[in-house]
């Protein structure tokens, strides 16, 4: 980890939502195959070859959709988003979210939390947030599972815009393989903490 990330993690929380944000909108990341994604930043909506039945994952931190599509490069997952969208729609998506795994301080008993996956309509997992190198880093990145009535809402009422970033992600990695880690930093989002009204995230181990 270079002397850059060390301070910035040790400044952290172990679980934190850290994201682009406006006063009204948040940006999370998708990566889909070019017949998804090319539509979807053309028209401004996700097109009818889009699973509304399927469980959609978004993440605020690009760095972390970085990891999981290795650059945009691996199969389905060329192309790219991001997804501005309605802070009021994410937050009731937070607030309507199950863990995606049990914890025992936070769930009666195995039994308790799997009824609670089941009607909920949003699930969160915390993985480790990722580098410049994609190396995992000593905090926690959000991760939302959309499925039922978070996937309607997402694609119909909360999305403001939808980018293809793809080439950013392109010509970061450029810059990470030839060593210029500085000019690849300085191409990043602004990603900063997003305020979250106090006990928003409790039931989420954060």
């Amino acid at each position: 980890m270079s002397q850059s990330d060390h301070k910035d993690a040790v400044a952290i929380a172990a679980r934190s939502i850290r994201a682009h944000h406006t006063a009204d909108t948040v940006t999370v990341y998708q990566a889909y195959s070019p017949a998804i994604g090319v539509p979807a930043a053309r028209d401004g909506r996700f097109p009818a070859a889009w699973k509304r039945d399927r469980m959609t994952w978004v993440k605020p931190s690009f760095l972390w959709m970085m990891y999981r599509c290795g650059w945009a490069t691996k199969d389905g997952q060329q192309t790219v988003l991001a997804v501005e969208i309605d802070r009021t729609g994410f937050e009731w998506a937070l607030r309507n979210a199950c863990l995606s795994h049990y914890d025992r301080d936070l769930h009666a008993d195995h039994e308790a939390w799997r009824r609670e996956l089941r009607s909920a309509p949003a699930r969160v997992q915390w993985d480790p947030e990722r580098d410049i190198r994609l190396r995992p880093l000593p905090y926690r990145s959000l991760q939302l599972g959309l499925a039922g009535e978070a996937t309607r809402r997402y694609a119909d009422e909360w999305i403001v815009s939808l980018t293809d970033v793809t080439e950013t992600a392109h010509t970061v990695h450029a810059l990470v393989r030839e060593g210029q880690l500085e000019a690849a930093r300085g191409m990043l989002p602004k990603e900063r903490e997003y305020p979250v009204a106090a006990g928003l995230l409790a039931h989420l181990g954060a």
